[in-house]
């Protein structure tokens, strides 16, 4: 099984355990490192042309905006052709219920005919929201497995759980 672990994730202000705190690697990121470790799969971030303000709250009303007008931003790159990868392992924190709409962007780039989508994201209390109903919406001919929610403020002592889900979703 050859795998991708494909991921948005966003660096600087964001909010962790009821503080907005300055995070050098963004915790998706963090997660999707992990999983590529475990994995041995191929690491492809997903980044938007424009970035988003490093203000965390401007950055939630942009992304709250973008979600209410199914906006698709543009992305730097879409990536290498998915035909290879048997499995892609599908990052990104909650953003108002769901993914963050450079993902939906990303998912509606490729066919996933045949792949097994595996979702993960980070959040802050609202796990997976509507993200694994989206991703099947958009992804129809995929199978997409029962994801991986991990609170922001723990992905770094989240190794137990995402070996745990993996062993699982393998």
């Amino acid at each position: 099984m050859k795998n991708l672990i494909a991921f948005y994730s966003r660096k600087g202000n964001n909010y962790v355990r009821g503080n907005i705190v300055n995070l050098p690697i963004g915790n998706t990121e963090v997660v999707a490192k992990k999983i590529q470790a475990a994995t041995g799969g191929t690491l492809f971030q997903i980044e938007t042309v424009k970035a988003y303000p490093e203000d965390y709250t401007e950055t939630t009303t942009i992304a709250q905006r973008e979600k209410k007008e199914n906006s698709r931003p543009e992305l730097i790159f879409l990536g290498d052709a998915i035909d290879s990868y048997d499995v892609i392992y599908l990052g990104y924190p909650n953003w108002w219920g769901t993914m963050p709409m450079a993902v939906f962007t990303w998912l509606e780039a490729h066919d996933f005919s045949g792949k097994r989508i595996v979702p993960f994201c980070t959040h802050e209390g609202s796990g997976l929201g509507n993200s694994e109903q989206d991703i099947k919406k958009l992804c129809p001919k995929a199978n997409v497995e029962s994801g991986l929610a991990v609170n922001g403020g723990s992905v770094a002592t989240a190794d137990e759980a995402i070996a745990a889900w993996l062993k699982k979703v393998r």
